[in-house]
């Protein structure tokens, strides 16, 4: 039964917690964030040969290129540090992204990314896997929303079988001043598209958060994450940090 696997099978990426605008990274800039990510209660045994996660500082490399004024590719590093095990690297994904154009003049902004990659089977149960992730987003006055249903498909290890899963998530927030937005994240797995579990099986996460905008070349996120089903870990504290680079004279 899918709801019996969805607990020990799909593991919960607790690398990369962010939703995504539709906006990619300018020509000739590129873009370097630290994601850092700390499981303050989660899974605190083995599951099959998988580490557990509670206590584990994940920390991410996120290394996104700009190609023109419609397209990036991002990078990943993926790394995990907890008591006894010290720093060990976890995986590497790539990311290409396309865009509506804001010349096409579309009333709300709409990307495409697609990810690949690898991880430790130490750390996930499935070494390789494949994201597609729509992007919708649109910023009315002070208000901001985003929606992103992405779907997931596991190509090697035990989810392979579950076919594509459906991962959504979600952030609305507002400019409460020119240099503080404040709003509320959500995170969730539902399972397969074709078996969704029930709700004490599914992975979902709320997460209020801040963005600080003190320059338009820095990022900043900071959010708590509270997981109200069975299936998702407690308590996770996220924090983002970003710097844009730019090469050569601007267009």
């Amino acid at each position: 039964m899918l709801a019996a696997a969805i607990p020990l099978a799909r593991a919960q990426n607790n690398y990369e917690i962010q939703v995504y605008g539709a906006d990619t990274v300018a020509p000739r800039t590129t873009m370097v964030e630290l994601h850092s990510n700390f499981t303050a209660d989660g899974q605190k045994n083995f599951v099959g040969t998988q580490y557990p996660d509670n206590h584990a500082e994940h920390e991410t490399i996120e290394i996104t290129q700009g190609i023109n004024d419609w397209s990036e590719v991002g990078f990943y590093i993926f790394t995990s540090e907890r008591s006894g095990q010290g720093v060990q690297w976890v995986g590497d994904h790539l990311r290409p992204r396309v865009r509506i154009p804001e010349k096409w003049r579309w009333p709300v902004g709409v990307s495409l990314s697609t990810e690949v990659g690898y991880q430790r089977a130490r750390y996930a149960p499935d070494t390789w896997d494949w994201e597609i992730r729509p992007i919708i987003d649109k910023t009315s006055g002070r208000w901001y929303w985003a929606v992103n249903p992405a779907l997931e498909r596991a190509w090697h290890g035990p989810d392979v079988k579950l076919g594509i899963d459906f991962s959504p998530s979600v952030k609305v927030s507002y400019d409460f001043t020119k240099k503080i937005t404040g709003g509320v994240e959500y995170y969730a797995d539902y399972g397969s598209i074709t078996n969704i579990a029930s709700l004490h099986d599914q992975q979902q996460q709320i997460f209020p958060a801040i963005d600080l905008n003190v320059s338009p070349d820095w990022e900043f996120n900071f959010g708590v994450g509270i997981g109200p089903t069975a299936a998702t870990d407690h308590w996770i504290i996220k924090c983002i940090v970003g710097r844009r680079f730019q090469w050569g004279k601007k267009r």
